[in-house]
């Protein structure tokens, strides 16, 4: 089993999760973060860490966001690793409160 970065995440990427992954995971894209599938221990660090609880694992990720099991792995090849904690964007707090943006996903 694995953990997912899901919906929440979107526009808000916080990165606190990335200062607690003991093997350096999660994946940087453009406005939110993913975890690889691959590199990931399941050591359920990150999920606590989340600010906007978007980490589930594999088994718990929602019913509406089954598709970002998959997303996450896709993203994974394509993103550069994230290795230390990074400043939130200036506007991630006003995110945060918004539920669905699935579509403002970039690749």
């Amino acid at each position: 089993m694995t953990y997912v970065v899901t919906e929440s995440c979107i526009k808000c990427k916080y990165t606190d999760c990335v200062d607690v992954c003991p093997v350096d995971c999660f994946r940087e894209g453009p406005n939110m973060l993913a975890i690889d599938p691959d590199e990931c221990i399941d050591c359920t660090l990150c999920v606590a860490e989340c600010p906007v609880e978007a980490i589930f694992a594999e088994d718990d990720v929602p019913p509406a966001q089954r598709e970002f099991i998959a997303l996450n792995a896709e993203l994974a090849k394509l993103w550069e690793p994230l290795v230390e904690r990074k400043p939130a964007p200036a506007d991630a707090d006003e995110w945060a409160q918004v539920k669905e943006k699935k579509q403002l996903i970039e690749r």
